[in-house]
């Protein structure tokens, strides 16, 4: 199996920065594995925000391009989501995913495992 935590969700002023963090850890996870992270507002459904290959190529959803940056630690099994300019309309869930396949995807049912989400909350 394959266990993912977030960490680093919070209240924030519009224009703030947030980093979240996703531990990945279990016997089936693999380095090479595609990992993203996904948002759902409430009302709304689930959206992809970023994803990264295990050689570090990124994809952006168009709303968080120049703003929000996603790396990885394959050392530390860890991704991160480096979110800055932040608005009201960023505030989510925000959820860690992880694709047993190396290649891209931008659909959550294309991903095998998630995380169990942390809120983060932009104020105006």
């Amino acid at each position: 199996q394959v266990q993912l935590v977030e960490s680093g969700g919070g209240l924030v002023q519009a224009g703030g920065s947030l980093r979240l963090a996703c531990a990945a850890s279990g016997r089936a996870f693999r380095t090479t594995y595609y990992m993203g992270w996904f948002r759902q507002a409430p009302g709304k459904g689930r959206e992809f925000v970023a994803g990264i290959t295990w050689t570090a190529g990124t994809n952006y959803a168009d709303s968080v391009k120049g703003r929000f940056t996603i790396s990885r630690d394959s050392a530390r099994n860890t991704v991160y989501l480096q979110m800055s300019s932040l608005k009201p309309e960023d505030t989510a869930a925000y959820y860690c995913a992880a694709r047993s396949a190396m290649s891209p995807a931008v659909t959550g049912a294309e991903y095998n495992y998630w995380g169990q989400g942390t809120q983060v909350t932009v104020s105006s």
